[in-house]
């Protein structure tokens, strides 16, 4: 059996009489899990990670974090706990070394080896003694990262850390938060609207719309239960003939936009069959895809879930 990191129980919350933000919530994640947190703007990702770190009072039911409850061991629990909110509340004028310092006082027993530690878990060693003024956004996101892990946390909790980052910043992120679970064996807790990275990143998920759980289990869970099919958008230099093939072989297929043809497949096992059956009918493919990513998964949860 799982040993869990974080576990609610009914949670509920509201910030005003007439409607629940969070409605009876049971979080699962896993020890040593990068677990997602997915849902459409206002599900109450956020209101559910101030729930976590106590930032917000539930109005009922529980909060255990490592086997205790959060309310009876608050200090404690915290100090096994870094959190990165959204942007993380920097000293431009400060260096990043003179950032950490700062920060590392509001902690107990932080050595000046542990800031320089998690300077380097961070890839910003060479950046130490820079003004953070001067920082791209990519790197102030890993500076706030660094002054989450002084405490060493066995759980990190973050709040769409990828948020507003050019694609070099989301791949440094997504890097340093699989590091971080791999080499240190961290817990990583991540809500996030991207979901192509929460597909490349994490290896559980919880999806929510309207304060309550629509699914939460392994990835590879969400994409084996939501399609019995698989469905393949495949480009070719002929079409029409390709379609031919593919109903001789008992699949069936339209063509879409873009020029491409969708195919349904019950099982993955059959597409190396059907690119072999069309190359040898002298048929070029240009290029394959898998549809049932998570963003479709997702997508078809909770636009078809009415709740």
């Amino acid at each position: 059996m799982e040993k869990l990191i974080v576990k609610t129980e009914n949670l509920n919350f509201s910030y005003s009489s007439s409607k629940k933000d969070i409605e009876n919530l049971n979080l699962r994640v896993p020890k040593a899990s990068i677990y997602g947190f997915l849902g459409p703007n206002g599900a109450g990702k956020t209101t559910t990670i101030r729930l976590l770190l106590g930032l917000l009072r539930n109005h009922s039911g529980k909060v255990r974090l490592f086997g205790k409850s959060f309310t009876n061991n608050r200090i404690n629990i915290l100090n096994k706990v870094g959190a990165l909110i959204e942007n993380p509340s920097l000293y431009g004028h400060l260096t990043a070394i003179e950032n950490l310092i700062i920060a590392s006082n509001y902690r107990r027993n932080i050595s000046k080896n542990r800031i320089t530690e998690t300077l380097d878990i961070v890839k910003l060693t060479h950046s130490k003694n820079k003004k953070v003024k001067e920082f791209s956004l990519g790197m102030k996101q890993r500076l706030g990262l660094a002054i989450a892990l002084l405490g060493n946390p066995e759980l990190l909790i973050l709040d769409e850390p990828t948020n507003g980052l050019d694609p070099k910043g989301i791949i440094e992120i997504r890097q340093l938060i699989k590091e971080l679970n791999s080499q240190y064996g961290t817990t990583v807790f991540i809500s996030s609207h991207l979901l192509s990275e929460i597909e490349r990143t994490c290896t559980h998920v919880g999806i929510i719309k309207n304060g309550k759980m629509l699914f939460q289990n392994k990835v590879e869970v969400l994409k084996r239960t939501q399609s019995e099919n698989l469905e393949l958008e495949i480009e070719t230099n002929n079409n029409n003939h390709s379609m031919r093939i593919v109903k001789k072989l008992a699949l069936s297929s339209t063509i879409i936009e873009n020029n491409l043809i969708s195919v349904i497949i019950k099982q993955k096992a059959m597409i190396p069959k059907l690119i072999d059956e069309l190359r040898k009918n002298q048929i070029d493919i240009y290029q394959i895809k898998i549809k049932n990513n998570l963003e479709e998964l997702f997508l078809s949860l909770t636009e078809n879930n009415k709740i």
